[in-house]
């Protein structure tokens, strides 16, 4: 028995190794144009605010969706749309999450989802770009302008499917959203970061 497991790991191993080494595309010229929808496990949309000028706090929503037409020739003609449940909110505190759930903030039962939908791409760089769109967030809906970094692009050496990741960033004031809960107790700017991942289905 002990022979036959060390034999299957014998075998396992080039694959593991592979899996480990194996880097995917950086060069965004050679990322494949057409249609992608969010990889969910691995997409995070984080955000940070000042907590009574003492710390920054952090928290974090998940089971993001949405889809992503990319054409990176022309990129001014991507456009993708990302949305993710208010319920989803977590701060690594159950009773900070209820509160933010709550009417007094999030109000998630009312304003179940958060959305932003790309308008215009602008390149600024080999990998870089802005990115404005419209933020739906706690009924209001506001232009915004976020930074877009490519990551990489390629085969998933674990799902096989060919995936893209990129990292957004940016800020904005949560009172201009009728988040005005603390403040300025609790910091009005709020960083925002989305790091994406898409998968061709």
């Amino acid at each position: 028995m002990k022979a036959q497991l060390l034999a299957a790991l014998l075998l396992a191993a080039p694959s593991f190794a592979w899996a480990q080494t194996s880097k995917p595309d950086i060069n965004p010229a050679d990322v494949k144009a057409g249609t992608y929808q969010v990889e969910p496990t691995h997409t995070r949309i984080l955000f940070s605010v000042s907590h009574m000028g003492f710390t920054t706090w952090y928290g974090n929503f998940t089971g993001a969706s949405g889809t992503l037409t990319l054409k990176p020739a022309e990129l001014s003609k991507t456009s993708f749309d990302i949305k993710v449940p208010v319920g989803s909110v977590s701060t690594t505190n159950t009773k900070l999450d209820g509160e933010l759930k709550s009417p007094e903030w999030f109000d998630a039962a009312k304003y179940p989802f958060i959305e932003f939908k790309s308008v215009k791409v602008v390149r600024t760089g080999e990998d870089t770009a802005l990115v404005t769109g419209d933020l739906t967030f706690h009924g209001v809906t506001r232009p915004e302008t976020l930074k877009a970094t490519f990551n990489a692009g390629g085969i998933n050496p674990l799902t096989k499917q060919y995936t893209i990741g990129f990292n957004l960033s940016g800020k904005l004031k949560r009172s201009d959203f009728d988040q005005t809960t603390y403040v300025p107790l609790i910091g009005d700017e709020v960083g925002i970061t989305i790091s994406a991942a898409f998968v061709q289905p």
